[in-house]
């Protein structure tokens, strides 16, 4: 058996399979089905200072190979989490990473100082927009992202910073190098595409929200490019994810440079996909003869 434990920013993870952010909960009802300590880390429902009721419904369509989500954030808030999540799953032995949002600079400021040394690593969601600069998302420009950042990451004085990049971007490697300048310790990518999708009877949108975000199988290939982009724009180390459905698709991102990886939408097609990937992982290596995760990291050479 091949060893998979990948180590990000001093943090130890068992194996590079990580819960994708607004997929996984905080990871409860995934442990009536098996123990959470066969993966190797959680990436929290995307948390904010005060509790969210989310948008209206429907806000879940699916596509081909893909599905779209308009959810916005629902969630208990972060007084909640610490209370009753944080301490379920510290039991499970699991790479504990808060995912936070904000309205505003301050509340970026706020969430993470609330955080800092009880979690392992802390996740920015910068895809919300910044209702003080007229409703554009943080993560657009690269000054916003690297202004976030600084403010962020003067909060966390002991838990590593990762900054979850949005792909409806100008430039990747541009916006990855803006939030390791602002002080990323990681970033992780990639959020979701925006995306529509129409109901040709009613002749209007699916989603009450009119658009959501893409994700599943149909995105992997773009998200492997932007991974790669990031890789080869910065110096701190990267979290891949999108479309991640098997242990051969976690390979090509280990193999494009990522650390480790994120397992989101499969969650929703297979409840069991984070602990088979993690195995059918470990078998490719075991196939060829490779002892350690580590070995397949940024091996990529182009043609």
């Amino acid at each position: 058996m091949a060893n998979l434990q990948v180590e990000i920013c001093g943090v130890k993870f068992k194996n590079p399979i990580i819960g994708a952010s607004g997929t996984v909960g905080f990871g409860r009802e995934f442990n009536e089905l098996y123990d959470l300590s066969l993966v190797g880390g959680i990436s929290t429902k995307g948390m904010t200072l005060e509790p969210r009721l989310g948008n209206p419904v429907p806000r879940i369509a699916e596509g081909t190979s893909v599905i779209l989500n308009a959810v916005g954030l629902q969630n208990p808030g972060v007084e909640h989490f610490i209370k009753y999540d944080l301490p379920f799953l510290r039991e499970k032995g699991v790479v504990v990473i808060a995912n936070v949002a904000g309205k505003t600079l301050d509340d970026y400021g706020a969430i993470c100082a609330k955080l800092d040394g009880i979690v392992d690593m802390v996740e920015l969601n910068i895809s919300c927009p910044n209702v003080k600069a007229g409703g554009m998302a943080f993560g657009i420009k690269p000054e916003s992202i690297k202004e976030v950042t600084k403010t962020s990451k003067k909060a966390l004085k002991k838990t590593p910073l990762i900054v979850k990049l949005s792909p409806n971007v100008e430039s990747i490697p541009v916006n990855a190098k803006s939030a390791q300048e602002g002080g990323a310790d990681c970033i992780s990518l990639v959020n979701t595409f925006t995306g529509m999708a129409i109901d040709i009877e009613r002749r209007k949108p699916i989603i009450a929200n009119n658009t959501g975000g893409v994700s599943g199988a149909g995105i992997k290939p773009i998200a492997v490019r932007m991974v790669y982009e990031a890789v080869n724009a910065v110096n701190i180390p990267v979290i891949g994810m999108g479309g991640i459905m098997t242990g051969e698709d976690a390979v090509e991102f280990l193999m494009a440079g990522a650390k480790a990886v994120q397992v989101g939408t499969a969650n929703f097609a297979d409840a069991y996909a984070m602990p088979r990937i993690a195995n059918e992982l470990n078998g490719w290596l075991d196939a060829h003869n490779i002892q350690s995760v580590n070995e397949i990291v940024g091996v990529l050479k182009l043609n």
